[in-house]
């Protein structure tokens, strides 16, 4: 199947810089229609956004949706806690690695598949500062290596 049907929003590219990331799982997400219309003209923020399982259900905190500005009335708040919708299966799955490994839900993108809002969230684990050096130093490493295989040709 073709990618043709999916329209990425927003992603969180501070995200793979300041974690380390397992696992993606999609996943659906409830929202108002105000928050559909402002996501829809690209309008939403994962900045400091993180998962957290409540009562058996997943909710993602802090992800930033801006107010739509053509409603009149019964506008959303911008930061409130929206549900995810998971297989159970994943849930638990899920809530079994965050009790034991410490590992945290973190977004990673908000996308329209097929008319649908979803959102990508990684299993990930926090970097310490010498992984984040080493993991620039060998950013820096494969490009100067690209450079010089270019100059030769």
């Amino acid at each position: 199947m073709e990618n043709n049907h999916i329209k990425i929003i927003t992603k969180n590219r501070k995200a793979w810089h300041n974690y380390s990331i397992s696992e993606e799982i999609e996943a659906g997400m409830v929202l108002v229609g105000t928050e559909v219309k402002s996501l829809r003209s690209g309008h939403a923020n994962l900045k400091d956004a993180y998962g957290r399982i409540e009562n058996g259900e997943l909710f993602i905190h802090q992800m930033h949706i801006s107010l739509y500005p053509f409603a009149y009335y019964d506008n959303h708040d911008p930061e409130r806690k929206r549900k995810l919708l998971l297989h159970k299966s994943e849930l638990k799955r899920m809530d079994a690695k965050i009790r034991e490994k410490g590992y945290s839900v973190i977004p990673l993108k908000v996308y329209f598949k097929h008319g649908k809002a979803k959102v990508t969230i990684g299993l990930a684990r926090g970097k310490r500062q010498y992984d984040k050096r080493h993991a620039i130093k060998e950013r820096e490493m494969n490009r100067e290596m690209d450079r010089l295989k270019r100059k030769d040709y």
